[in-house]
């Protein structure tokens, strides 16, 4: 007989626990590795490290040199000297995901950085995932509103798509990232904080995000000072936390600024692992765990969605840098967020030129379709004249194209900027779009 109800949570407990106690003695310390004659377990478990000068260090195994198990330790390895125990905790990292999730504001590890008491799951799921069979991935149909008018009217996002989000520092991702969450029609919104500065956490959460966004959303926060593990589990706990709210039904929008910081820690590990480095330092394993993270999002058929928004910090704007090109290269599209448009004061700094979104064909009605690539055709069309009509090199009926985006530029930038506070629905953004074009 199958056992049913709150047992459930502790016959998974049970299976996942380690019957057998593991144990091993530290015999070195290098960087931010430590390594072990022992335990005996596979590469991805977690062990603890008896720390004789305070409590138990959590830790996970990373690889294995000269029969030696390398530790990385997910806190401050003070107090670590060489014969300090280490024992085995798990082999495969799981985490109790429930409902009282929502509106809590947590840690890497999942410990409340809010204030509050401890957060109680009710079903234990695995945070390095499972793999999603493709046949069983449901394909993209619907659109789902993301609250912002330049977005929805031109790069609309489909449910269970991944977007990436490419911009330099200082250009407005992370205020895009809080109207996104306090607008959207989704359930729930997941947001991985990924090394960020402490000072701007706090500012995101109350500033940007506000109460009512907070209510529908759960936040995962990994400093730029937390240790390089807690950075890269925080992506992972991000995503399981999304997938569990996606398996009751719910369409979840999946939000991590940034994935280069996560590429980041990755590239930690990977160098101090003995990984050779490639471009611009990045391991191999980098690569290998980009598509790992993001190819969690997306729609399960009998379920809900994922919808993954993904923040690119592209060092000196460069958009071919090799995290920005790995993760266009995954993601279903990108949105550009512009330097010289935020320079002009024109915000959301989304340069929609630059923009695409790979499933919006599939996802929209054909008049919104032909309205925005109307609209992008004239916007091209100014862009390439605009410094002959800045400098007053064009005259007014050289060029009937150039004359009609002289004409509508002002109506156009007044559709592609939007206030902070200012929420559009993805059907009234489509009507205003179409009627730019009745004025014509």
């Amino acid at each position: 007989m199958a056992h049913q109800g709150p047992w459930d949570h502790y016959l998974e407990t049970i299976a996942a626990c380690q019957p057998i106690a593991l144990n091993g003695r530290i015999v070195k310390i290098a960087g931010i590795v430590v390594e072990a004659n022992g335990p005996g377990v596979p590469v991805g478990s977690h062990c603890a490290i008896r720390n004789p000068s305070g409590p138990d260090i959590p830790a996970e195994v990373v690889g294995f040199r000269d029969n030696r198990a390398m530790i990385m330790p997910f806190g401050e390895m003070r107090g670590i000297r060489p014969g300090t125990g280490v024992v085995a905790v798990s082999r495969s990292p799981e985490v109790a995901v429930g409902p009282a999730f929502l509106g809590r504001v947590l840690d890497g590890l999942g410990g409340p950085l809010d204030g509050k008491t401890a957060v109680r799951g009710v079903k234990m799921y695995p945070v390095y995932g499972n793999v999603v069979n493709p046949m069983e991935r449901e394909i993209i149909r619907d659109v789902i509103d993301v609250g912002v008018r330049s977005i929805n009217g031109l790069t609309s996002i489909g449910k269970g798509q991944r977007m990436a989000i490419m911009a330099g520092s200082g250009v407005g991702k992370s205020v895009l990232m809080g109207m996104i969450a306090r607008n959207t029609a989704a359930d729930v919104v997941v947001i991985a904080l990924i090394g960020e500065r402490g000072r701007e956490v706090r500012e995101f959460i109350e500033r940007t995000l506000g109460d009512e966004g907070l209510k529908k959303a759960v936040v995962i926060v990994a400093t730029s000072d937390a240790p390089v593990l807690v950075r890269i589990r925080a992506a992972f706990l991000a995503t399981t936390v999304a997938e569990y709210f996606r398996d009751q039904g719910k369409d979840v929008i999946l939000m991590m600024d940034s994935i280069t910081r996560f590429a980041m820690a990755l590239r930690e590990v990977g160098l101090a692992a003995g990984e050779p480095p490639s471009a611009k330092g990045y391991t191999p394993s980098v690569f290998m765990q980009l598509p790992r993270l993001m190819e969690r999002a997306g729609a399960v058929e009998g379920k809900g969605s994922i919808t993954g928004i993904y923040t690119v910090l592209v060092e000196g704007d460069d958009m071919n840098e090799p995290v920005a090109d790995a993760v266009r290269s995954i993601s279903d599209g990108h949105i550009v967020l512009s330097r010289a448009l935020a320079h002009k004061g024109h915000y959301p700094s989304v340069d929609v030129l630059a923009s695409v979104s790979r499933v919006m064909k599939d996802i929209v009605d054909p008049a919104h379709m032909e309205d925005a690539r109307r609209l992008l055709k004239i916007l091209a069309v100014y862009r390439e004249a605009e410094d002959l009509i800045r400098i007053g090199a064009y005259s007014d009926g050289t060029d009937p194209e150039i004359d009609t985006a002289k004409r509508m530029m002002g109506r156009f930038n007044a559709f592609l900027q939007q206030e902070i506070e200012e929420k559009e629905g993805f059907e009234e953004t489509v009507s205003r779009l179409h009627a730019l074009f009745a004025e014509m």
